[in-house]
């Protein structure tokens, strides 16, 4: 599948709301082109809005970097539950490149999707992949992970991006 040109803040698109997906066969070619895209990046994430497809479908590979593929397909995700330890950690994102911040996010949480032939899968993620998957579910969600951090530190960051607010 090709790699498709990835969306860059602040195109329209990022700060949409995806539908939910009804029909998982309709979006195989979809999650082909998504894992083709994030691994040619190279990225451990990308959702279907960051390829200018407003469905909620995000991939990720929490480990292929580092040699331990762990490809993850999910379709209409939602956390059922996150822990009360947060953790901040250094976020990067493809539509906004060469810029990254400290987010503090759940360091674990309890994810329910569809995998891609539908199945319902509930996993508790734990570190980078809960990390990934709540970067990953914000965009569905049209909301970028600059959105979380404090007005005046995302300020700065739009401005070294080359966006005055």
């Amino acid at each position: 599948m090709p790699v498709q040109p990835v969306r860059l803040w602040p195109d329209p698109v990022l700060q949409e709301v995806a539908a939910p997906v009804t029909d998982p066969a309709a979006v195989q070619s979809l999650i082909a082109d998504l894992f083709d895209t994030m691994y040619a990046a190279p990225g451990r994430g990308l959702a279907a809005p960051q390829i200018g497809v407003l469905a909620r479908v995000f991939v990720m590979d929490a480990g292929w970097r580092t040699g331990a593929h762990t490809p993850r397909v999910c379709l209409n995700p939602r956390i059922l539950s996150a822990s009360e330890t947060l953790e901040s950690g250094e976020e990067a994102c493809l539509s906004v490149p060469g810029v990254s911040t400290a987010v503090t996010r759940p360091e674990q949480i309890v994810l329910e999707y569809a995998d891609a032939t539908g199945a319902t899968q509930v996993e508790e993620l734990n570190g980078a992949e809960a990390r990934i998957a709540q970067h990953e579910l914000d965009h569905l969600d049209g909301t970028m992970h600059f959105d979380r951090i404090a007005a005046p530190d995302r300020a700065a960051l739009l401005k070294d991006y080359g966006i005055h607010p």
